[in-house]
């Protein structure tokens, strides 16, 4: 739905006031305000002294519309008295739902310097010329929908009810079904694939089976009695006798020293002088210059 016909109308608007507003204050509670813009249009509320996060406002003010303009600018500060005021957050109110219906009672978020959320603001709008009929129409674009024909469809009134419709009856049986009967069973004498046994075959056969005893030996277990009759005690006592003690008396014997004396007796010193005398010097062959230094040049 397309809304024009606004130009130069009145629209009311009421700062309620606002809630979970960021603090910009380190120690003392803030000072909010509420700044609105409108095209040409500014207004600033007073400021809510020691407001802190949820100010109360309670102001209302009367603005001109101005056609293809369909949104208010809010801006929150903070009032300072010594330095300068506090950005708290901005944002856009929507003026369709106003237009359209003509209250609008709603909450907009506002968003910080950074794109945060930095709480929300409360706006009562109302348009006293939503109802009229001049102010809203139907958009151009959208087709007119023609009268319905009444001879094709007729129409009724709410306080008379549509006459009912007619009922066909069900069409009468002409006959009865009788089911066709069912052909006669037929018994059919296929072979056993099993081989028959006379009646006369007892069980077990008479004859045994080849590969097995016919009778079972009369001697093959022992004759055994039944609890067994018990047996004599052993010969050997129990608990066993002591053992005698070893004849190897404890402690044992002290042992006589050894013939060796100890501490072993000091060996005479070797008959080599200590430090060895110095060794002749190694032999070098004789070279082409005698050792002379520094060398003669070539």
């Amino acid at each position: 739905m397309s809304i024009s016909g606004i130009q130069g109308h009145s629209l009311e608007v009421t700062v309620v006031g606002c809630s979970n507003l960021r603090d910009t204050e380190w120690i003392s509670r803030q000072d909010p305000y509420v700044c609105l813009e409108y095209g040409n249009f500014r207004h600033q509320t007073k400021t809510c002294t020691d407001g802190g996060k949820n100010p109360s406002f309670q102001e209302k003010f009367i603005c001109t519309l101005i056609e293809g303009l369909r949104e208010l600018n809010v801006v929150v500060w903070n009032s300072n008295t010594l330095t300068a005021d506090d950005f708290i957050g901005s944002g856009k109110i929507q003026l369709h739902k106003v237009l359209s219906q003509g209250y609008d009672d709603t909450a907009w978020p506002i968003q910080g310097k950074y794109g945060r959320y930095s709480g929300e603001v409360r706006f009562i709008l109302y348009y006293p010329n939503a109802n009229n009929k001049t102010a809203t129409r139907l958009a151009p674009s959208v087709p007119s929908y023609a009268t319905p024909n009444s001879a094709l469809s007729p129409i009724y009134s709410y306080d008379t009810a549509p006459p009912p419709l007619p009922v066909a009856p069900y069409p009468a049986a002409t006959t009865a079904y009788s089911a066709p009967p069912y052909p006669p069973a037929t018994s059919y004498s296929a072979p056993s694939p099993y081989t028959t046994y006379s009646p006369s075959s007892s069980y077990p056969p008479s004859q045994p089976l080849a590969g097995y005893p016919q009778t079972c030996p009369p001697s093959g277990y022992p004759s055994q009695t039944f609890p067994p009759p018990p047996q004599p005690l052993t010969s050997q006592p129990y608990p066993p006798p002591p053992q005698p003690l070893n004849s190897q008396p404890y402690p044992p014997p002290p042992q006589p020293p050894a013939s060796h004396p100890y501490p072993s007796p000091p060996q005479a010193p070797a008959s080599q002088a200590y430090p060895p005398p110095p060794q002749a010097p190694a032999y070098y062959p004789s070279a082409q210059y005698p050792a002379v230094y520094p060398p003669p040049p070539y």
